[in-house]
């Protein structure tokens, strides 16, 4: 008996020393893309958390060390982000204070109970912070480096094959959207989406039915919102005071008042309004006409955001299908706020780096069958992607134009933009897919984030009065080839530096969530120092093209391929950056969209007839194009719209007070 204790005591220590292991699956709508594996020994968690999408996804590990208080006491992650950039962030917590370095910051504050906001870590964060904001009074916690976190119950749902139930929840305070999860009491059962989830290893619901609940519950939390947000007014209503600008001459007129009714303008005059009328003031502004994304990949609250910020109509240039499908359900009938939409069908042929989203094809049969299937589904257009089969583009080129489809697209690896227009394109996608035939060497692969860091590494040496260049330039200026050039991406790809970011996102950063912030001031390349010189002469470059191929009249349309309705005024502030007029950029966005989607007999100016799709600023932005984000009023088919209410029901602060809207009777809240 007396070695009993010491049995005893080892049996102890062997239980307490036993690791538990969690596994987590990322699934898209064409499979598994990633894998969390958690790994907790004692107060010792490990993470390994490996994202393979389009060549492109995060590598990262952690080791974690939590306190008694339930919150680490030391983080350490390592690995590379989302496009290759290395990741190295340490947090610790000694007497009270909290310290943490990353590659891009640094920085110290009392740790007290505030939780760390990691800027580069795993979804492993989401578990942790369920958790604690569980157990925080009020379901409120301060965090670090800055800002707040706050967790809403939206519902108790029941999911997967064996009915369970579990509760959902809004982690609000994250980035510009709440963050939807489900929880078994304080575990984390998976976050989603409409696009994406991550799940428990092993939970019994499928992909299409967790989509499927993310787009009921995002459609709750908006719906609670929506009410006060979006109004309307019974009569005609009168913006006056306002200059109102022309894409027409690419000019602006003052002393002419607008007069909306029923979703249209009915009048463009000088009298002044009737007594009784409904007025808004303009108050000395530019009213224009809606803003146009041309490539914009939209969820719920980016069509929230849009809206907030001008953008009246947004072309998605390829996304899931069946999330995109409802979203313009949900829109078209009322019960979301969001932008007009048309659709271009995402198309990606089969290898080791396709991406996901929309259809996969290895055959030319199965790529015609899907091209048939977005004509029947209403879709616009379709969009080509990188891992396609450079010998099926000519066929699924033909049969779109058959159907009345447009063409756009990256250009596939092992293909020139030259062959791609000559196979059927009418549109390419991104400066850097026009301009990758020029900087590659024989039998590379762009299906990386390579195609992004030979642009910094090799444009600067492009000579655009070469005879390859001007060939090009030739075929798209003949065959009217619109370039959507997404210029503000590559500006932040590339010009980014650590601690620093973008200059790009200079007119909007410190408008947003701090977690977004850290975020942005991140780089996304791997990029040395070193590198400095030879990136900013391409980009430099960049920009000379760009301004070239508008001299030289390539049709060209702005979109953001980012940050929704923010994005894009950072795309109208790089094209002038570039070299292209505030006026000249500003039709771009107005009539030069319209033109694009064969809409300009409806919308693109303001003018009898047409639909009231307005967008009224502070300022001129023909003066100072940076004006473009000092929104008003949003007018939308009828409904009116302050961008100061939305933005702040998103967490964002505002750039200008809304206008006053007097009235001679209370406007009336839209019905969803």
């Amino acid at each position: 008996m007396k070695g009993a204790p010491l049995v005893c005591s080892f049996l102890l220590c062997s239980v307490a020393s036993a690791a538990t292991v969690d596994t987590y699956a990322l699934l898209t709508a064409n499979g598994r893309r990633g894998t969390m594996t958690v790994t907790t020994q004692g107060a010792a968690i490990d993470v390994d958390w490996r994202v393979d999408n389009n060549g492109r996804g995060p590598k990262i590990r952690e080791h974690i060390v939590m306190g008694s208080a339930g919150l680490p006491v030391l983080r350490e992650i390592s690995g590379t982000g989302e496009s290759g950039a290395p990741v190295k962030e340490r947090f610790s917590v000694e007497r009270g204070r909290a310290r943490w370095t990353s590659l891009d910051d640094a920085g110290e504050a009392e740790a007290g109970a505030a939780i760390y906001l990691d800027n580069r870590g795993s979804p492993w964060s989401l578990v942790h912070e369920l958790r604690v904001l569980l157990a925080t009074k009020g379901l409120t916690r301060s965090a670090l480096p800055a800002g707040t976190l706050r967790l809403e119950k939206i519902r108790t749902v029941t999911v997967g094959t064996k009915k369970e139930r579990l509760d959902a929840y809004a982690i609000w305070g994250l980035g510009l959207s709440p963050e939807l999860v489900l929880a078994r009491g304080d575990h984390l059962v998976a976050d989603i989406n409409p696009y994406a989830v991550i799940v428990e290893e092993g939970f019994p619901g499928s992909f299409a039915a967790l989509t499927a609940l993310a787009r009921a519950l995002s459609v709750e939390l908006l719906s609670r919102v929506s009410a006060r947000l979006a109004h309307r007014v019974d009569g005609p209503v009168w913006i006056t005071h306002a200059r109102l600008f022309d894409p027409v001459t690419g000019s602006s007129t003052e002393g002419k008042n607008v007069v909306v009714y029923q979703g249209r303008v009915v009048g463009v005059r000088s009298d002044a309004p009737p007594a009784g009328a409904t007025v808004i003031d303009g108050g000395g502004g530019t009213l224009l006409p809606g803003l146009f994304d041309s490539h914009g990949h939209m969820d719920d609250w980016s069509a929230l955001r849009d809206v907030a910020c001008g953008v009246t109509f947004v072309r998605d240039p390829g996304n899931d299908n069946v999330s995109l499908l409802d979203l313009v359900r949900r829109i078209d009938s009322g019960e979301l706020i969001g932008p007009r939409i048309k659709m271009s069908g995402f198309l990606e042929g089969k290898s080791p780096f396709s991406a996901a989203g929309g259809f996969t094809v290895g055959t030319e049969d199965e790529a015609l069958e899907k091209v048939r299937w977005y004509a029947d589904h209403g879709f616009w257009g379709i969009k080509i992607y990188n891992s396609m089969n450079p010998d099926l583009v000519k066929p699924i080129a033909a049969e779109a134009h058959r159907l009345g489809l447009h063409v756009s697209g990256h250009v596939p690896a092992f293909m020139t933009s030259e062959r791609a227009i000559a196979d059927g394109y009418d549109e390419i996608n991104h400066i850097n897919q026009l301009l990758l035939m020029f900087v590659l060497k024989d039998k590379e692969d762009p299906r990386t984030p390579f195609r992004f860091t030979v642009i910094g590494e090799r444009l600067k040496d492009l000579d655009p009065a070469g005879p390859a260049f001007q060939r090009v330039l030739g075929q798209m200026k003949q065959r009217k080839i619109t370039l959507d050039p997404t210029l503000a991406v590559f500006d932040s790809l590339l010009a980014a530096r650590p601690g620093k970011g973008s200059p790009v996102d200079s007119g909007w950063l410190e408008h947003v969530p701090a977690p977004v912030q850290r975020d942005r001031r991140s780089l996304i390349l791997d990029i040395k120092p070193e590198q400095y010189p030879a990136y900013d002469a391409s980009l430099k470059r960049q920009d000379d093209i760009i301004a070239l191929l508008h001299r030289e009249g390539v049709p060209m349309v702005p979109g953001t391929d980012d940050v929704a309705g923010l994005g894009l005024h950072s795309e109208l502030e790089s094209w002038v950056h570039a070299g292209i007029s505030p006026k000249d950029t500003l039709v771009a966005a107005t009539l030069g969209g319209a033109r694009f989607l064969g809409l300009e007999s409806d919308l693109g100016t303001i003018a009898v007839g047409k639909r009231a799709d307005l967008y009224l600023v502070d300022g001129d932005p023909l003066v100072d194009i940076r004006n473009i984000r000092k929104g008003r009023l949003v007018v939308k088919g009828g409904t009116f719209y302050f961008p100061d209410e939305m933005l702040g029901a998103m967490q964002i602060s505002p750039f200008a007070r809304h206008v006053d809207l007097a009235i001679s009777a209370p406007s009336t809240p839209v019905q969803r």
